[in-house]
């Protein structure tokens, strides 16, 4: 049967939307447009391809669908900029079997102005066709909260900017079949810039928590309190929560690699943020030293690696920099974490413990750096010689808090 929909990318962007398209009914083609394997459980696997996924290397087939959708990963390049040359490929191979009518839309993040000045150009250039009169353009923000149960594609609502009027009608229609709410903004460049708000406010708040857990931690006050006091506030306030970094694939845009203009608030966000596992390791470091432990020779185990709970996403984990500078101290680190069977750091494998409370009982510190469902903190917090709890997560008294 002819394919509905053709996702371009099968990464944290086009995965999330291909399972949804399957859960609605809609035949789905994927095409691959990079090593994007290991996201999905064989379980997860096996009921897209019985809901009637396939995936394909035929990039003709990408000419036969009514919707094609690019959600090619755009992560940081060399200067510090997106690095747009998986969708610049995507688009090509697009534009090459790309036939009147079809629907393209583009979800990947980019910058304001990205799908008129970069993805148009080229797909009317490598296609012969234009945008507006033979096929319709839109973007979309992607809003992906992957191991959120309560909000899913179905109930998340969907924001489309088309390049005419009849390019987000034609975009509207497709994500209703998806989704119980879609959005219409004025056009591309402002449902770009949703995505940009977006992910910088998250990164802003965070950073602004991790800020406050410095200046608490010195001050002597709970933070987390502090937070469960405040986020009974019903106006005004979204309690975010501190950590050891920030991971994951939504990367904080100041536009300073964009014709110079810069967002400060993102700026300085970067660099609070890009602190903290440097901060984990120094409160690790003294509290090693206020137990007359040296980080030289520590045996320091690590709980949960990923960069997001009960997930076994490990991008842009700050785990990763934490390990290396406990090593650099000269620290022994292993590692505990029930969705990563095997982890390296600059190529240097770390061990992996298998008996969780015995490797608990054995470590000089252990530090909780990712809260997983399986692990019973009230348990490992009365095991434990020294634990550094990242999350807030275990009893009050029971660990040294961020």
């Amino acid at each position: 049967m002819p394919a509905d929909l053709a996702v371009i990318g099968l990464g944290p962007y086009g995965l999330p939307l291909a399972q949804a398209a399957v859960a609605a009914g809609v035949a789905t083609i994927g095409y691959r447009t990079g090593p994007e394997a290991g996201l999905l459980s064989p379980a997860e696997q096996r009921r897209m391809l019985s809901g009637g996924f396939r995936p394909t290397t035929n990039a003709t087939e990408l000419g036969r669908v009514r919707t094609a959708v690019i959600c090619a990963p755009t992560p940081r390049g060399a200067d510090g900029g997106l690095d747009l040359s998986q969708l610049e490929a995507a688009a090509r191979t697009l534009a090459a079997h790309l036939r009147p009518h079809i629907t393209v839309i583009l979800e990947s993040p980019v910058y304001p102005g990205t799908t008129e000045e970069f993805l148009r150009p080229l797909l009317e250039e490598g296609s012969g066709l234009r945008a507006g009169r033979d096929f319709h353009l839109a973007y979309s923000p992607s809003r992906v909260d992957p191991g959120n149960r309560d909000f899913t594609p179905a109930n998340t609502p969907k924001v489309i900017g088309g390049l005419t009027p009849a390019c987000t009608e034609s975009a509207a229609a497709f994500y209703g079949r998806l989704t119980d709410k879609v959005v219409r903004a004025r056009g591309p460049r402002e449902a770009e810039t949703v995505q940009l708000l977006e992910t910088n406010y998250r990164h802003v708040n965070i950073a602004l928590v991790n800020e406050m857990a410095v200046l608490c931690h010195d001050l002597g006050v709970d933070l987390w309190d502090v937070v469960r006091c405040a986020e009974t506030k019903p106006f005004g306030f979204q309690a975010f929560r501190p950590g050891p970094g920030v991971g994951g694939h939504a990367v904080p845009q100041d536009l300073t690699a964009h014709g110079g203009r810069t967002l400060r608030m993102v700026e300085l966000a970067q660099q609070v943020n890009n602190r903290m596992p440097g901060y984990v390791v120094q409160r690790a470091a003294t509290l090693l030293n206020e137990h007359g432990k040296s980080a030289r020779g520590a045996r320091v185990l690590l709980l949960g690696v990923t960069y997001k709970p009960d997930l076994a996403d490990l991008h842009g984990t700050p785990a990763q920099e934490i390990a290396l500078r406990l090593m650099e101290l000269g620290a022994s680190v292993s590692y505990h974490d029930p969705h990563v069977p095997a982890w390296s750091v600059l190529d240097r494998p770390v061990p992996r413990v298998d008996s969780l409370y015995e490797a608990v009982a054995d470590a000089d510190l252990t530090i909780l750096l990712q809260q997983h469902r399986t692990y019973d903190l009230q348990g490992l917090s009365v095991k434990a010689q020294l634990l550094l709890d990242t999350r807030g997560a275990a009893p009050t008294g029971a660990a040294h808090r961020l």
